[in-house]
């Protein structure tokens, strides 16, 4: 289709969004919005995959004009790092665009929190910690258990589940001042109520502030090696099965201005209805748009492609029933053990399941593997997928039943 699309910071999560959009004809040019690589990415893109990679190096004005020269069609958003220059750029360059007016409430996590309450959508309780006697005030207030957290950050990163004002008090004082997993400090620090229900994760697309929602996933949570809600897997849902989420999801980006492109949302329904954990506006990473074709036979990849692509075809589609493939789980193993890692000597029983479908290794035989205290070490997921529900499930408690001490060898 000939058209120029400038990607900021395109990282391995999402290098398939560029290839998508390469494959429908598009030239990529990448932005990347700090000097170095955020430690989050590991994996630097192959940068000959683009036609041109800008640096950003804190001069906005140059950087536009960098992109300028490049006569782009598009600005869009290639992680969660580069939301704000994304939103800049775009703007300025006088292309669809989000604008910047909430660019704020898209990546802080506590004004993206009182942005949705002011919709007269339901939002958690919080408060912006200024210091250490409102903090104990608060939690005293609120009561139970509450999460202390970064308000820039992005998955579980600095997330700190605290049951007493001195546990709110240390996680206050760890985060403040310390590096998140982008390399930023951590120079504010929120605490929020802690919602009790069922926790999804939301994936969208938006154009001219029409919103399809491509994919919804159900949490399996777990309490171990000392982390409170860790991620055991996703069960896909069908979309059709929880309206009120898809509703309450649709709101919250018509709350955060979130007109074009791909969001993930995390959104607790509780016994007073829905509300939002978080919002990342950018694309799902994680293998969920594989996983997502695989449960429904589509994703957010397609979908965003479509909707900057040919907007009006997104738009005479972007209503039309939602298909039900297969049902997917998408398991998250946890190493109760680390040091070199040998083989998995169980996973050939994972393999025998009746739903097993694939397995992702993150750590190799031969390489470290670390005790999993996040969401972001676990030594492999493993895909499972079946027609019928009921057989993945059981299959799903299968793997956290192998999932222990003995399904991981050390080198001794």
């Amino acid at each position: 289709m000939n058209k120029i699309v400038a990607m900021v910071d395109v990282y391995a999560p999402t290098v398939p969004l560029a290839q998508a959009f390469q494959s429908a004809g598009a030239t990529v040019v990448r932005v990347q919005s700090t000097v170095l690589p955020p430690p989050a990415y590991r994996r630097h893109p192959d940068l000959t995959m683009f036609s041109a990679n800008i640096v950003h190096t804190g001069d906005f004005a140059a950087t536009r004009d960098a992109l300028a020269a490049h006569r782009p069609d598009l600005v869009i958003t290639g992680g969660e790092t580069g939301v704000e220059l994304a939103d800049q750029l775009s703007e300025a360059l006088g292309l669809p665009t989000n604008g910047t007016a909430h660019s704020a409430a898209r990546r802080d996590k506590a004004v993206q929190n009182e942005t949705v309450r002011a919709a007269g959508l339901r939002a958690t309780r919080q408060l912006v910690v200024t210091d250490e006697a409102k903090l104990r005030a608060w939690h005293a207030e609120v009561g139970g258990r509450v999460v202390v957290k970064p308000v820039r950050s992005a998955g579980n990163d600095g997330v700190t589940f605290c049951d007493t004002p001195d546990a709110s008090s240390a996680a206050f004082h760890a985060i403040l001042g310390s590096t998140n997993v982008f390399a930023e400090c951590n120079e504010t620090v929120v605490a929020q109520e802690y919602l009790v229900g069922t926790e999804y994760a939301v994936n969208t697309v938006s154009a001219n502030g029409l919103h399809r929602v491509t994919d919804i996933w159900q949490y399996a949570k777990m309490t171990v090696n000392g982390v409170v809600d860790r991620h055991a897997g996703v069960f896909s849902t069908p979309v059709d099965d929880v309206p009120e989420v898809v509703r309450y999801a649709g709101g919250v980006l018509d709350a955060l201005g979130v007109r074009h492109g791909p969001a993930h949302l995390e959104i607790m329904v509780t016994s007073d209805g829905p509300c939002l954990v978080e919002a990342g506006i950018r694309l799902c990473g994680g293998g969920a748009a594989y996983y997502a074709t695989l449960a429904g036979g589509e994703s957010q990849l397609e979908w965003t492609v479509q909707a900057y692509l040919d907007p009006v075809l997104f738009a005479n589609r972007h209503q039309e029933p939602h298909r039900v493939e297969q049902h997917v789980v998408m398991a998250y193993l946890t190493s109760p053990v680390e040091g070199i890692l040998e083989d998995y000597p169980l996973l050939d029983q994972v393999r025998a399941l009746p739903s097993f479908h694939r397995e992702h290794l993150g750590v190799q035989p031969g390489e470290h593997l670390p005790r999993t205290v996040d969401d972001t070490t676990e030594p492999l997921m493993v895909g499972l997928a079946h027609p019928v529900a009921q057989v993945v499930a059981d299959d799903f408690r299968a793997v956290n039943y192998l999932d222990g001490v003995g399904f991981y060898r050390l080198r001794a």
